[in-house]
């Protein structure tokens, strides 16, 4: 039995990266660790809360002294890393809040692991997930692989980029054995309504502009988060120690259009005339450092772990309308902030 330390497993991609391994690993016991802030939900693991090779810790990653002590209790094998603060307009106003999780609470959980594993550390892995806007910014061409180098214009971005580094001067200064995966913009099932298209998606049903940064001709790579999770599980039991792989859906769209398709789905879906979505698209001003272009090649983790996209972007936007129309109950609940008053009280120290 491996004990699997995943923090941030009550987020958004933690949920999924969860979800796979209590499933599909039966002689794991998998320890979710989260805060449960705004965008830690533990209503997205319903379907396996009672999973008997399941536990749920509620904590933060920025306590050392909590960190160490749950380390030295459950004696964890590995650990996946996700807890973060991850919206870049968020870390615009409080850059302070992403240098505390993402920098010092990465380094939190390198302290621990490294005081707990330091007699073991061949069967053990620190598997940290990242970012690609660590890469910066790309032009109109060319592709980040993992020999890009770092050039963060964003808080949150720098506090990645940050906390990539710390991982790999663990690694070869104490001999942490880890991992790092590069992703690209995730979307899909669960994601927290303030990433664009959930936002956009309850928008549209709550008949309320649709806010375009700039000229919306920013252009990212799309990656369903499922197919995310998927590559982590490769990565985690294939991927070689001490090694990089870039995560990507090979899936690059305008901002513009991504929301004139998802408009274009939503009337289909909710039977509204043709176009009348699209009627809420609102032009704002630019948020600063916003980066033009992002693009992951994803061919060293094809080539070496055989991970490819399952999913079209079409296939994979019409499963995520799906998702959130079906469950407006959950939709309602996070963006009422409700459910945030029930965990402080189940919750309480």
């Amino acid at each position: 039995m491996k004990n699997i330390l995943i923090t941030g497993g009550a987020g958004f991609i933690g949920s999924h990266v969860v979800r796979l391994f209590v499933n599909n690993y039966p002689d794991y016991h998998i320890y979710n660790l989260d805060a449960l802030t705004y965008a830690g939900n533990l209503e997205n693991l319903k379907d396996v809360e009672a999973a008997s090779n399941y536990t749920f810790l509620k904590a933060d990653i920025n306590d050392s002294e909590g960190i160490l002590n749950l380390f030295q209790k459950y004696r964890f094998d590995s650990v996946i890393h996700l807890a973060a603060e991850s919206h870049v307009d968020r870390s615009i106003t409080d850059p302070l809040s992403f240098l505390k999780t993402n920098i010092f609470g990465t380094v939190n959980l390198l302290n621990a692991a490294k005081e707990v594993w330091k007699d073991d550390f061949e069967t053990k892995l620190f598997y940290h997930i990242s970012t690609d806007e660590v890469y910066g910014t790309l032009g109109e061409t060319g592709l980040f692989t993992e020999k890009t180098s770092y050039d963060p214009n964003s808080p949150y971005s720098a506090s990645k980029a940050s906390s990539d580094h710390f991982v790999r001067a663990y690694g070869e200064t104490y001999g942490l054995p880890y991992i790092i995966s590069n992703c690209s913009n995730n979307y899909g099932p669960n994601q927290f309504p303030e990433k664009l298209i959930p936002l956009f998606i309850n928008n549209i049903i709550e008949k309320r502009p649709l806010p375009v940064y700039g000229d919306g001709n920013y252009t990212r790579d799309w990656l369903y988060v499922i197919d995310h999770a998927t590559a982590i599980d490769l990565a985690f039991h294939k991927g070689k120690k001490k090694e990089t792989y870039n995560i990507g859906g090979f899936n690059e769209w305008k901002n513009i259009d991504l929301v004139k398709l998802l408009c274009s789905l939503m009337d289909e879906k909710l039977n509204t005339p043709e176009r009348s979505s699209e009627q809420l698209i609102t032009f704002v001003k630019d948020r600063p450092g916003h980066d033009l272009r992002y693009a992951i090649d994803a061919s060293k983790i094809n080539a070496d772990l055989g991970w490819k996209p399952s999913l079209t972007f079409e296939e994979g936007l019409s499963n995520t309308i799906d998702w959130y129309l079906t469950n407006k109950n959950w939709l309602k609940n996070v963006t009422s902030g409700a459910y945030q008053e029930y965990y402080k009280n189940q919750y309480k120290k």
